[in-house]
């Protein structure tokens, strides 16, 4: 494993130089830690779990141009705007069902209000329209409430700013 090297030779000095002492060397043999890393390192490598990487599979129609036609009856809107002052949250969100007045809620209650419209109507397609300004992460938060609330019918779009000054006067 180790081994130390000491100085053979017995040469007498002359007087009045000092020489300085030979050091004394020290050999390591490596063999033994490169091993036990290599172990170590197999042994991680065939105990790691890598999580699946979580993807949202997004069914986009074949051709941009074409228009579907869905009862107003079926459409609930969701129009989620930044806030200018963030000293109450992120975000502010409004929803509303066809032409009824648009209410307002916090993204995190949006869940349980995907349930109870999705069991009054099947057939129900949310309308998602973000601000630009709103962080990325309050998207994908409401597509994972509208996947909880098996709610597969949905459709992302641009908040007009027409449709920003609507709601920010509420």
């Amino acid at each position: 494993m180790g081994a130390v090297d000491t100085p053979e030779s017995s040469v007498k000095h002359k007087k009045g130089k000092r020489r300085k002492p030979k050091r004394i060397g020290i050999k390591i043999d490596m063999t033994p830690m490169v091993d036990v890393a290599f172990l170590l390192l197999i042994f991680f490598m065939c105990t790691t779990v890598f999580r699946k990487p979580q993807a949202l599979e997004i069914n986009l129609p074949p051709d941009p141009k074409a228009k579907v036609e869905i009862a107003e009856s079926n459409v609930m809107t969701l129009r989620v705007i930044a806030r200018p002052d963030t000293t109450q949250g992120d975000v502010r969100a409004f929803w509303r069902l066809a032409k009824d007045p648009f209410q307002e809620t916090d993204v995190e209650k949006l869940q349980p209000i995907f349930e109870v419209e999705g069991k009054k109507n099947p057939k129900l397609v949310v309308l998602v329209k973000i601000d630009r300004m709103a962080k990325y992460r309050y998207m994908v938060d409401i597509i994972d409430q509208l996947q909880f609330a098996e709610l597969n019918r949905f459709s992302l779009a641009p908040l007009d700013p027409a449709e920003k000054q609507e709601v920010e006067a509420l």
